[in-house]
Formats: structure tokens, sequence, C-alpha cells
């Protein structure tokens, strides 16, 4: 494990542990999947905590773009204070649509990455070479069990606490990812590489846990809900968001150079 990957997973770990402690006897929670951008994505995540530290994760859900990837994650906040999905009230230019910064304000930071082999730090988050595919139905269903040394220390304890999030919408229907629909990713951009569609990262649909030790249902839908936000860490915030930068131009690199060798 690189030294890179090791900080990444201890970031995530201290990042778990400020939260409130709301699932620690849970051994299964649930999180109903709802469309984000219109995309039509629906479905259900099942996450169960095994003996031995292992984390199921069970996912089945419809409406996404057919034949594509679709990066998924488990998402939190590092301050504890996330439990939600974005709704447009976090659509800060008015434009329609959530792009994947204005989103991760509700939905916080990637503490697992739900990949379909290989690694599942943040870093893992966007290797779309090891992302579930949704059939030409557009349906996808994933089941992968992650072994102890995979899951970061505390999200067992938490399961209450987080949420499941799937990416990637079709705006412009010509059944791809492409720049057309929405032009080049503002969160590529922002890192200082292009090329990456829009349409890849924006968020397709989004879960809160419900689940026996779950604080409170969701309020409105899946805008609010769960335990009230405790104090966020500035310095956790600030390394989980260099940290998550790192990790998101080492991707998009990856990515870049797939998708060139595909054309």
């Amino acid at each position: 494990m690189s030294s890179l990957h090791k900080a990444v997973m201890l970031i995530a770990a201290a990042a778990l542990l400020c939260m409130p402690t709301t699932a620690a006897a849970d051994t299964t929670v649930k999180a109903k999947l709802v469309e984000q951008n219109h995309s039509g994505a629906s479905g259900t995540a099942t996450l169960t905590a095994l003996g031995n530290g292992q984390l199921k994760v069970v996912i089945h859900s419809r409406g996404l773009v057919p034949g594509q990837p679709h990066a998924q994650h488990i998402h939190g906040s590092a301050g504890g204070g996330h439990f939600g999905c974005p709704t447009l009230k976090n659509d800060k230019d008015g434009d329609g649509i959530l792009t994947n910064e204005e989103a991760t304000g509700e939905y916080g930071m990637i503490f697992l990455a739900l990949t379909t082999r290989g690694g599942a730090t943040p870093q893992d988050g966007l290797d779309v070479s090891r992302m579930p595919v949704a059939d030409a139905h557009g349906r996808l269903d994933y089941e992968r069990t992650f072994s102890a040394d995979m899951v970061p220390q505390g999200l067992i304890a938490h399961l209450s606490a987080v949420h499941v999030v799937q990416h990637g919408i079709d705006v412009n229907h010509n059944g791809k990812y492409d720049v057309a629909a929405l032009g080049v990713s503002t969160f590529a951009e922002n890192l200082g590489i292009s090329g990456v569609p829009e349409e890849a990262t924006d968020p397709a649909s989004c879960g809160v846990i419900q689940g026996a030790g779950a604080a409170h249902p969701a309020r409105h839908g899946v805008e609010t809900g769960g335990a009230p936000p405790s104090r966020p860490n500035a310095l956790l915030v600030a390394a989980g968001a260099a940290a998550l930068a790192l990790d998101a131009a080492f991707l998009f690199s990856r990515w870049r150079r797939r998708t060139t060798s595909d054309g």
C-alpha cells in the first residue's frame, strides 16, 4: 500500500471517528436511492456488517445510463453533520444541474469506493475500469463483500450516519457521457484536468441510510434528517479536502488515458 493510500485511509478513519456513534449495534441498514438531476435513476442499497469487520454492500438500481460505468461511493461528513442528499437548493448557479461540487456540500467526502474489484479507498473512487456498468436497459445490480482491512476504521459503527451516491447522467439522451451536453467537468477543470465530461461526474442517485440505528428518518424526502450536527473539526475537513483533490487528480488522469486509448 502506497503512502498516499495510507494517508487517505487514515483521513477517512479519522473523519468517521469524529461522527456520533449511532449504529454500533446494527447489522443491516438500507437506503432508498432517489434520482438526482432528473436522471430517472432509483433503487435500493443495503449495507450489512458481517463478522470480523467485513461489510457487504448490495445495490439494485434502475434508470441509469445504459452501457456506461457509474462511479458509486459511501459518503459522509468529516464533521459528522451531513445526513442528507442534495436538492436543487444546492444548485448555486441556478442552471438546473447539480454538479459534483455543489452536491458535495451535502453528501460529504468519500469513505468507501464501491468498486467491483481491487481497492476501495477514496483514491479508487473514479476508476471507471473498476466501477459497475449499467446493462442495456439501465439496470445495475451490484454485490460485494469488503474485507475488514478494506473497511475504514469506524465505518461499521457509523453505518446509520452515511449515505450512498451513484454518479453519471445523460442530459442530452444520446446514450453516453460527452461534452456536448454540459461541457467538461468543472470539478476536473478546477484540478487542472481537461476533457472529462460533466455528465460523468454529476450525481445520478443518492440515498440516506434508514435502519434500526438511524437517529431519525429523513425529513422532507431525502433532504435532511439524522442526528444533530456535531462541531466540525476544521483541520480534518481541510485535510480531507486536500487528500480528495490529490485523489481526483490521479483518477481523472487515469480516466483520460483510458478514454484516449479506447477512442
